[in-house]
């Protein structure tokens, strides 16, 4: 595996060959091997280029995530007692990242300094095995069961607007009146729907909402929103300091938006690297169910 990836990395069988300091026939005898083993040709080989099959883009994603691994697992047995160390690869939200993971990420690499964390901000779900991913930060009402995944807490969301907006359009009367308003909206959801939990009595509601302005990023709702064009629906985590601040007041105390999960989502149990079981360890502690966020945050009339 580690010669089939050094010959896709290189290029060619032997430049492979020059990296791993070994024969070009035997770089050729280990990728027929692998291939033998896998019942399937890996590579298109020409006098001019050298290219992947289909077969060839699903397994070398793999075989890097074994090599890594491998490398781990050696490691550990080499300096059981140490600190964890390596490479991290996480992936969150743009907005979660800024708000929240960044500083996260600050006093986890204070604790464990042997450990570099390359963070990859999307505003997508990824493919964690094709894309290189050891851990990804998710915020869903439920998750794929057949993905692994450990809760960290909660997510909770709030509806605000601006003292400006609410100044110039007044307050909506109850959370119907939001079909009527310039409601700011996230296009990763496509049709806006607002769900609801009433306070009282735990009942649902949902409100059909629109307005002239969507984005893919929590974040840039919220300066919208602060800037006075219209009312949106923003996570706590990213709301809660504007919110306290008067920059953003919150809405219909009787209602609560749809509360989510957040996890921490990740390829395998097996072999798990100690940089990443420490990083779980780690959010888990630091994400509860009652996020340092959200306490205490302020409810308007």
């Amino acid at each position: 595996m580690k010669v089939f990836a050094a010959v896709v990395d290189s290029g060619s069988l032997s430049a492979a060959a020059d990296k791993l300091d070994m024969s070009r026939p035997v770089v050729t005898r280990y990728v027929a091997e692998l291939e033998q083993w896998t019942g399937a040709r890996l590579l298109h080989r020409t006098t001019r280029r050298l290219s992947l099959t289909a077969a060839g883009e699903e397994l070398l994603p793999r075989c890097r995530q074994m090599l890594e691994l491998a490398g781990d697992m050696q490691a550990v047995v080499r300096h059981p007692a140490e600190a964890p160390s390596g490479q991290l690869r996480i992936t969150a939200s743009t907005s979660f990242a800024q708000a929240q993971l960044a500083d996260a990420v600050a006093e986890y690499v204070r604790r464990y300094p042997a450990v570099a964390v390359d963070m990859v901000l999307l505003d997508r779900v990824v493919n964690l095995v094709d894309e290189r991913i050891d851990l990804a930060i998710r915020v869903a009402a439920e998750i794929d069961p057949n993905l692994i995944a450990r809760p960290l807490g909660v997510c909770r969301s709030v509806v605000c607007a601006s003292p400006a907006y609410l100044r110039e359009h007044g307050s909506p009367r109850g959370i119907e009146d939001l079909a009527h308003r310039n409601c700011l909206t996230h296009s990763y959801f496509g049709r806006s729907l607002w769900n609801f939990t009433r306070r009282s009595d735990g009942s649902p509601a949902s409100v059909a909402v629109g307005g002239n302005v969507s984005t893919n990023d929590a974040s840039s709702l919220m300066h919208l929103a602060r800037a006075g064009v219209g009312i949106a629906m923003l996570p706590t985590y990213l709301a809660a300091r504007l919110l306290r601040a008067g920059k953003l007041v919150a809405l219909f105390p009787d209602f609560e938006p749809q509360v989510l999960g957040m996890y921490a989502v990740y390829a395998s149990r097996k072999h798990m690297p100690a940089a990443l079981r420490a990083m779980l360890d780690f959010l888990a502690e630091r994400f509860t169910d009652e996020p340092a966020w959200d306490v205490p945050l302020p409810l308007a009339a």
